[in-house]
């Protein structure tokens, strides 16, 4: 299937989700970041916070979608595309379909536990209600060089 052209909306959400990886060094956390975008707003940014909270369940993209179905005031997210620095795991893709998501664009992959292509797919199963569009490999590079420079500096 031909991939999709980045718009630039893409690069900025890529971009705050990098940036909210980053945040998440800073405090101790492993670095993925989550940015949601309405069009061009970004109605909520996150970073795992699971040392913060002793919360192994405060993944980035829980905390972005909280913050976004809180900002947008609905129980939905159609219009919006999660943008995240590390394919989403299970508990994520089944929050994602839970809040409709509309589509989900991620950059590194995760052979170990990610659930939109490498374990398995959750967010494209087809018995469940709702699949969002998913891009996966979106600044892979740049979002792979973060979480192996955070488990090198741990070892």
């Amino acid at each position: 299937m031909p991939r999709r052209a980045l718009s630039p909306d893409d690069v900025t959400g890529m971009r705050a989700a990098l940036e909210a990886a980053r945040t998440a060094v800073c405090n101790g956390e492993v670095p993925v970041g989550a940015a949601i975008l309405q069009g061009s707003e970004t109605v909520a940014s996150a970073h795992n916070e699971t040392v913060a909270r002793n919360d192994p369940t405060a993944h980035a993209e829980l905390l972005a979608i909280h913050g976004a179905l809180a900002t947008v005031g609905t129980d939905r997210l159609t219009d919006s595309t999660l943008y995240v620095t590390l394919e989403p795991c299970a508990q994520c893709a089944g929050a994602i379909v839970l809040a409709k998501v509309g589509r989900v664009v991620f950059g590194a992959y995760d052979p170990k536990a990610g659930m939109a292509g490498s374990v398995g797919d959750l967010l494209r199963h087809p018995k469940l209600n709702h699949q969002p569009e998913v891009m996966g490999g979106v600044m892979e590079q740049e979002c792979g060089a973060l979480l192996r420079g955070f488990f090198e500096q741990q070892r």
